[in-house]
């Protein structure tokens, strides 16, 4: 292969699917590649298990901090008034990360998560009822992954469900507006998330005069050593729950469920025995692995496998790399829902940024898949899967499918 051709710049590379043969041959033959930029410096590509769990838990040389170009987007962004306004925990480095995680933490305690448990159940149970309903075909994107991650965000964090779609549409046009189905102006991104702001602010405005036994109440009311959440911090969290919980469990449950379609016998498995559920989960995180890279700013010279970043470098750590390194998985291009040792970093390989919302995505993946193969015995695909054009969320926008029902 020809070093040249990768191109992970552009999402056109990720619209047939990973490009998984970039990442195998990076990983064999250059670990810490200098990936060039039309316009820019270029940026380190990191794409060994080791190497991305150095990176990420080494806050100190690697950076979060929005201030050195951004977190999420290989391209440096414009630093606005806007964006000036406040800081999400994507974009904070210790201890100011440390503090404010400890805040939000209050609202995401086993207590509160297993709390949810039997409303996301009563949650499912509807949702694929419904689905199996509509006989031939339902989009699962559509009709049950999205419905079900806007459904349980929304009853965590107190959203009437009524106002749940207007959540999925500013969260489509913020992650999704690079894809032609979602393309808008950067103008009408910003003002999506101006949209979500006010929302933010409407419902913090009644908790205030309401409070209730959600998560919103519970942000408000966290206090440690009299440190509280500001306006902008919960606004900012509120974008970014509302975002990532969105996004990242809509696109695991549908890659999961293609995954397991394409390989009836680990879909009969669970029928079989529904036990291998947990299991089966992990599999399809380090499977999909929804969020596929994010980027650290280098802050002092250091050595990542051999190489010298210098301060002031720009890099990109790959999950989706990762989570298929072969020194760490064995045969990682099977998908095998019994895989022991499954350590995927699907959720971000621990250090600082280890997902917050980990325990709560797993609580819906399960009950998903329980819910599913109790039904369900053997769904199929009856049209052309769709996916999301971006190179940063492993998407899928439609997934054409027919849940037949154990009686039919």
């Amino acid at each position: 292969m020809d070093v040249n051709q990768i191109d992970l710049l552009s999402p056109d590379s990720f619209v047939q699917g990973v490009p998984h043969e970039w990442f195998t041959y990076l990983r064999r033959n250059a670990p810490v590649y200098k990936h060039p930029e039309p316009s820019g410096p270029g940026f380190w590509v990191i794409t060994r298990y080791d190497d991305v769990v150095q990176v990420g838990r080494d806050s100190q040389s690697f950076s979060s901090e929005q201030e050195r170009g951004g977190v999420v987007q290989l391209r440096d962004m414009e630093m606005d008034d806007f964006n000036r306004g406040g800081r999400m925990m994507l974009t904070m480095d210790p201890p100011d990360h440390t503090r404010y995680r400890s805040l939000v933490n209050k609202g995401f305690t086993p207590r509160m998560i297993n709390a949810l448990s039997p409303h996301v159940r009563e949650i499912t149970s509807g949702i694929i009822q419904r689905a199996i309903a509509k006989g031939d075909q339902c989009d699962f994107v559509v009709d049950v992954a999205a419905e079900l991650t806007l459904q349980v965000i929304a009853e965590l964090l107190g959203v009437p469900q009524e106002d749940r779609h207007k959540v999925f549409q500013w969260s489509n046009r913020m992650i999704g507006s690079e894809d032609p189905e979602y393309a808008i102006s950067d103008d009408l991104v910003r003002q999506a998330q101006i949209e979500m702001f006010m929302y933010a602010n409407a419902l913090a405005a009644k908790r205030r005069e309401e409070p209730r036994d959600d998560l919103v109440t519970t942000l408000f009311n966290a206090e440690i050593n009299g440190d509280r959440l500001s306006e902008m911090d919960f606004n900012l969290f509120f974008l970014l729950l509302a975002v990532a919980g969105n996004e990242t469990t809509r696109n695991a449950l549908s890659h999961g469920v293609l995954t397991l379609i394409q390989h009836p016998e680990q879909y009969r498995m669970l029928v079989d025995d529904p036990s291998l559920v947990p299991s089966a989960t992990e599999e399809i995180l380090r499977w999909a692995s929804p969020v596929m890279y994010f980027r650290r700013n280098v802050t002092r010279d250091a050595e990542v496998h051999g190489q010298l970043l210098k301060a002031g470098d720009k890099l990109s750590i790959w999950y989706i790399s990762a989570n298929r390194d072969e020194e760490v998985f064995d045969d990682p291009f099977r998908f095998d829902i019994t895989r022991s040792p499954n350590d995927h970093i699907a959720f971000g390989g621990g250090g600082a940024h280890f997902c917050l919302g980990a325990s709560l995505a797993r609580l819906e993946i399960n009950t998903l898949l329980e819910e599913l193969v109790r039904r369900v015995p053997a769904p199929r695909l009856t049209g052309d899967v769709k996916r999301l054009r971006s190179n940063f969320i492993n998407g899928i926008k439609h997934l054409p499918v027919k849940l037949a029902p154990a009686t039919a």
